[in-house]
């Protein structure tokens, strides 16, 4: 289902070149739970990042059920993030001004879905992570552990191919890392979806079908 091929990526930092890429190949079949892991700055994040299209490489590509995404145009990437991908971050990246109810509607919203559409997919996806009845509540009013199941029912609110999420439990306690990665393996166990997550965590590897280690940049494991 994906391809990565040879994928590059430098970074300038003044007159430094820093490589967070180096030739990075690896191909991740339909439906796999995988966790990406090393040491900071091994190029995890990075990775990510290129394949879930929140930023180019500098040579490679990235393919993804036949297309190139790589090559996209602008526009193009922007709808094929909306229908395909879904994103969870560390830092759970709610807009603070938005409902929990809002802030799980935003991708409906940018894909043109009906209001009655929109209403019924968000408060069932709300219901999916315990938190229905904290609809209408700020994220201010909310837990650390109850805006990152926000953010975890906003990523999977269109039903995305795959989950893209970037150390998702990391600003959480055990408790509450644990939730979250149960609910990951539940979604990848009962709808087959393809979920790629970073992680630093050694207790998380039993949930990983399959681990993908990197160091200075390339795959050393997986």
């Amino acid at each position: 289902m994906i391809e990565v091929t040879d994928l590059q990526k430098t970074y300038r930092m003044g007159d430094v070149l820093v490589h967070a890429l180096n030739g990075v190949s690896v191909t991740i079949a339909k439906g796999d739970f995988i966790g990406i892991t090393g040491a900071s700055g091994s190029g995890k994040s990075t990775l990510l990042h290129m394949i879930g299209l929140l930023d180019l490489p500098t040579s490679g590509s990235v393919t993804i059920s036949g297309e190139d995404v790589t090559a996209l145009p602008d526009y193009q990437r922007t709808l094929f993030r909306l229908e395909w991908l879904g994103y969870v971050f560390q830092e759970y990246a709610l807009m603070h001004d938005l409902t929990a109810f809002e802030n799980v509607a935003l991708p409906m919203m940018a894909r043109g879905v009906s209001e009655d559409g929109i209403r019924d997919r968000v408060l069932h996806m709300l219901d999916q992570v315990g938190l229905r009845a904290r609809a209408d509540h700020l994220p201010k009013e909310l837990s650390g552990g109850e805006q990152q199941r926000v953010a975890v029912a906003r990523g999977l609110v269109n039903d995305p191919e795959i989950l893209i999420a970037d150390e998702p439990c990391a600003n959480l306690d055990s408790e509450n890392s644990k939730a979250v990665l149960d609910l990951f393996a539940e979604i990848n166990r009962e709808r087959g979806q393809t979920v790629l997550m970073v992680s630093h965590e050694e207790w998380h590897l039993p949930y990983f079908d399959r681990v993908i280690r990197l160091s200075d940049g390339k795959i050393v494991e997986g």
